[in-house]
């Protein structure tokens, strides 16, 4: 549900309705008000989003280009970041687009997680875009995200939905308390000939993210219980194209890896928490094709080569939206 609330401000409600664990659940993916009369390019936004962080983040899961988010989003976000705070942003009155912002939210939400009394989760990000002619676009962004005193299952399981392999290991779950740093890359190509999107267009996607993770890892549910010191590292990208050469159809691929490089005092604890990589460098490999009849209904079918674990899985989606 979305509106103008008056001439000052805008609103936008949004439920997500899934089931899991075989029980239906209803579950608030955002609630937020926005500023429309502030002037000179600032707005504000307050309640719960999702953060700036990045260039697919902002985007809802019906909007993806593919049926599944990119690997280092999975695996840094648990698909997508979120959390309760308050957003400012500024875009300048310029030819060339020039937007920044800054987000603080209350950090209970992962990749944060614990307890927080204020506003513990703190984003920046800037974007720069413009147009080459009338058939050519771009825009490119960096972001950051940090977050201290954190408090929570290492891999975890984002805002309900997926949870990471190696997160419980013999009933003994991971449990990372200290500090983290999150940096983005992104950049946005897209063609469409005389400007005339709708009939045929290209869009080249690509994103890079580095996490920094600096603490203490401890398996919950040992006896003794185990811990370590732990300087986590953990990278990734993906570069998706998406071709749409009729008015009606489309195709894409997409590439995407992650990689990790975590270290501490001792490694059976960081081995038994499934966070030594052990030689395997996971990545994916996305086809898909979809019909598009209207903007108002999509029917998609993906193909997965998915070498993000140890054992290689072939996966096919047919998806109707």
């Amino acid at each position: 549900l979305s509106n103008n609330i008056d001439d000052k401000f805008y609103g936008q409600f949004t439920l997500a309705i899934a089931e899991h664990e075989g029980e239906l659940e209803i579950e608030l993916e955002e609630a937020f008000f926005e500023t429309l009369a502030l002037g000179h390019g600032f707005t504000v936004r307050g309640g719960r989003f999702y953060s700036g962080i990045g260039y697919l983040n902002q985007q809802h899961e019906h909007a993806w280009d593919f049926h599944d988010a990119p690997l280092i989003y999975r695996g840094l976000f648990g698909n997508q970041y979120l959390d309760d705070g308050i957003r400012a942003s500024f875009v300048a009155p310029t030819d060339l687009f020039f937007e920044i912002g800054a987000e603080a939210f209350t950090g209970n939400k992962y990749p944060a997680g614990g307890e927080h009394d204020g506003l513990d989760s703190v984003v920046g990000f800037a974007n720069l875009g413009g147009d080459i002619g009338v058939s050519h676009s771009w825009q490119a962004g960096v972001s950051y995200w940090r977050a201290d005193s954190i408090a929570r299952e290492y891999g975890g399981h984002g805002h309900g939905h997926v949870e990471a392999e190696g997160a419980e290991h013999g009933g003994e779950t991971p449990h990372f308390e200290g500090d983290s740093t999150t940096v983005g890359l992104n950049a946005v190509y897209k063609w469409a000939p005389g400007g005339n999107y709708r009939d045929q267009n290209v869009k080249l996607q690509f994103e890079y993210f580095k996490r920094e993770d600096e603490g203490v890892i401890e398996l919950e549910g040992s006896d003794p219980l185990e811990e370590s010191s732990l300087d986590g590292s953990q990278d990734g990208w993906y570069l998706q194209g998406v071709w749409q050469f009729t008015r009606d159809w489309r195709v894409g691929r997409r590439y995407d890896a992650v990689d990790s490089d975590n270290s501490g005092a001792d490694t059976g604890v960081l081995e038994e928490a499934g966070l030594l990589s052990e030689g395997h460098d996971p990545e994916r490999i996305s086809v898909m094709t979809e019909w598009v009849p209207s903007e108002l209904s999509r029917i998609r079918l993906q193909y997965n080569r998915d070498d993000s674990y140890q054992q290689s899985d072939d996966q096919v989606f047919l998806q109707y939206t």
